[in-house]
């Protein structure tokens, strides 16, 4: 992939991918399609440029001929794996999964946690289904418990005991997805620097 993150749109805003998904009549969920990369990465998996989009453009419902005529769209894709692999790489730990934000209804946020963690769990299957067996008590809790939070109940009505423990929730979310991350992806050497 090549490197988009200075050109970078708010990539982490999930406005921005909602008005993205829209533009091009994607049936899914954006946080379904982030969970799903981010599952990919966090179990080790690497995806060539092509490989990306392909798996993206099907998810979304895009015809691979209106991916491959749209520089948009693949600038996107490419950005959004470029951007997603660094935040979860990055030592200051603020990789957040793509969540509305609090002027959704808690309902709307619910059923787009719920999402990604579908698509995280998914994407870390199709990557490390063997592996996950044999990984640490700790990743295989925190598998269990996105199991039970990816069927968490909808239709909750906005109070302030629901808002904070979907914060709660999403924590442990976003927490768990770094250590998955930890568990299958030996630490990025930091940048040689050369003293003369």
């Amino acid at each position: 992939m090549t490197d988009h993150i200075s050109q970078a749109p708010a990539l982490d805003d999930f406005e921005t991918w909602a008005n993205f998904f829209t533009s091009y009549k994607a049936f899914s969920h954006p946080a379904e399609l982030h969970g799903g990369l981010c599952g990919r990465l966090a179990a080790g998996g690497r995806l060539k440029t092509e490989e990306w989009r392909s798996l993206a453009c099907e998810q979304m419902g895009v015809a691979p001929d209106v991916a491959q005529g749209s520089d948009e769209l693949a600038t996107f894709l490419d950005t959004v794996y470029d951007v997603t692999l660094a935040a979860m790489q990055s030592s200051d730990l603020g990789f957040r999964p793509l969540l509305p934000d609090d002027e959704y209804t808690l309902d709307q946020r619910l059923q787009a946690l719920s999402a990604w963690v579908r698509g995280f769990l998914e994407g870390m299957a199709v990557m490390a289904s063997r592996e996950l067996g044999e990984a640490t008590g700790e990743v295989r809790e925190v598998v269990e418990d996105m199991v039970s939070i990816s069927q968490v109940a909808q239709g909750e009505e906005d109070s302030e005991e629901g808002e904070q423990q979907f914060n709660e929730i999403m924590e442990y979310v976003r927490v768990g997805a770094l250590t998955v991350f930890t568990e299958f992806n030996p630490p990025v050497p930091p940048a040689e620097t050369t003293l003369h």
